[in-house]
């Protein structure tokens, strides 16, 4: 690349990989350079959002090898979505190796080392086919596509406020737990409005009783308490985020802390000394403060980033990048 990415944008890459579900089996699958799909206008992904995604990326290292951050996990979890939206499995291994293939056709398109900028990749399928009526599609595209992006911040990585929004992202027993793309479109309305209002963004309680913290627009919540604990609110409504999975982990098993996965309820933040939302994006935004019903709730860790947030960051993003050691069989090298 002879420049920096800038953002989360899109560049069109040179390559990207396409397989076709039909009859009931998979195509082999192949890449193209064509990053647009022609499909029936009555396909289910579109009227009926039969649909599903994955967010990775592939990271550049300091001796330019290139490596993946657990992609068995994105395709795991990409099986479950798949299953909720009744569509067919891709397997994992075909999964990964549709990401591998697709990452080192534009190997020149993933930034170089130095900057904490990657390649983002985005495996998504999708309902297709003639089909006006409510029922699964006859046929399903898999594809996977890939940009190079940007840092999330731009300079120093800053604690944001945030508002808690009156709208839900998702139903108690709905789709909130699967990574589809109505639970986002549920989004935008809320974080709209809350960025007019000067937020950075919205968070979402469970809509059950509007009482406890579920997600942070689209990325999950954490909490660090001042007994050393790393709380993280634990629903069947909230996307099993694998930032968050792995930021658990080394909380638990590096930083010493003790992880509970429990009701995190918007009145009690007294006992929290410092909060995130974390994510593949951005992997830790940091939280200064909370607003919920005019009152606002600052942390005391609202200036910078806190000491154990700045730990888990400088540490996972250290792992992706190949500059600390992998210690769980989370990295693969391409």
């Amino acid at each position: 690349m002879n420049t920096r990415p800038k953002g989360f944008t899109y560049t069109k890459t040179s390559f990207n990989f396409i397989a076709h579900y039909k009859d009931g089996k998979w195509s082999e699958g192949e890449l193209r350079s064509e990053d647009t799909l022609l499909i029936s206008a009555t396909s289910t992904a579109l009227h009926y959002g039969q649909q599903c995604f994955e967010g990775m990326k592939a990271y550049r290292r300091k001796d330019s090898k290139i490596q993946l951050f657990r992609p068995f996990d994105n395709a795991r979890r990409f099986q479950m979505s798949c299953e909720r939206m009744m569509m067919p499995a891709y397997p994992v291994e075909k999964f990964v190796e549709a990401v591998k293939k697709t990452v080192l056709a534009n190997e020149s398109f993933v930034p170089p080392y130095g900057f904490k900028d990657s390649l983002y990749i985005r495996p998504f399928m999708i309902g297709v086919g003639d089909n006006m009526g409510l029922r699964p599609a006859p046929e399903y595209i898999f594809s996977v596509i890939c940009t190079p992006v940007g840092s999330y911040f731009n300079g120093e990585v800053r604690p944001v406020d945030l508002i808690v929004s009156d709208y839900d992202r998702a139903a108690p027993a709905g789709v909130g737990h699967v990574k589809v793309g109505g639970n986002y479109a549920a989004s935008m309305y809320p974080q709209y409005h809350a960025k007019q209002a000067g937020y950075a963004d919205c968070i979402f309680l469970d809509p059950k009783t509007h009482s406890k913290i579920e997600e942070v627009g689209a990325a999950n919540f954490y909490g660090i308490t001042e007994y050393k604990e790393y709380v993280t609110p634990k629903s069947p409504s909230i996307l099993d985020s694998i930032t968050n999975r792995s930021l658990k982990y080394l909380a638990e098993h590096v930083l010493g802390l003790k992880v509970k996965e429990q009701d995190v309820y918007i009145d009690e933040l007294d006992h929290y000394i410092e909060a995130g939302a974390c994510g593949t994006a951005a992997v830790i935004t940091p939280i200064g403060s909370i607003t919920h019903h005019g009152k606002k709730h600052v942390f005391a860790a609202h200036e910078t980033m806190g000491t154990y947030t700045r730990k888990l960051y400088d540490l996972l993003t250290g792992i992706q990048f190949g500059d600390v050691e992998d210690p769980a069989d989370w990295v693969v090298v391409l």
